[in-house]
């Protein structure tokens, strides 16, 4: 019984990696990465290249496959930012605002709840400079001050949706939340 409770617990997907099909990802050679607050860690291969960034408002985690191509990694940045944020239609306006800006077709956009906490994703494609590519945007809100934005860019046209499920399966490592 205990091992089909494991066998469970392990196999549950988050609700966005539902919406998207993803098959379990399993990566090997995992290391925490604590950001450099000391608000929040994600694990990540060792592998990747990873650099911090902090100030006043915010603390990241930035990272990527720096041992595939551009066309074939997946880049990721996490950001603790305080700032309250509700997912209000202004803000939701912004965010179409700025994906025009950007010349981005949005392609899906929903609340939910990721890490249990209130979630507002979306993505859209779009190119930067020769290249097509898909954007990810979650902002995860922590409590009434803070929320996380965890932005995951997918450049290229091959295994995109697997590069995406990749890209949640990572962000579903995010630990401690402050």
């Amino acid at each position: 019984m205990f091992a089909s409770l494991l066998f469970f617990s392990c196999s549950q997907q988050s609700e966005i990696s539902k919406q998207f099909n993803c098959t379990p990802t399993t990566f090997k050679n995992l290391e925490k990465v604590q950001d450099v607050k000391n608000l929040f860690s994600i694990e990540i291969p060792n592998t990747w290249k990873t650099n911090l960034y902090y100030d006043d408002l915010q603390s990241s985690i930035y990272t990527a496959d720096t041992t595939k191509q551009l066309t074939e990694s997946l880049l990721l940045d996490v950001t603790f930012i305080n700032k309250n944020i509700n997912f209000d239609t202004s803000f939701k306006l912004k965010q179409e605002q700025e994906n025009l800006s950007k010349s981005l077709i949005k392609i899906k956009s929903e609340e939910i709840t990721f890490l249990e906490k209130p979630t507002y994703f979306t993505v859209s494609k779009g190119k930067k400079g020769k290249f097509e590519y898909q954007v990810c945007h979650l902002f995860i809100k922590t409590n009434e001050q803070n929320f996380i934005l965890a932005k995951a860019e997918i450049y290229g046209d091959s295994l995109v949706n697997k590069r995406v499920c990749d890209a949640f399966a990572l962000l579903e490592k995010i630990k401690n939340i402050q």
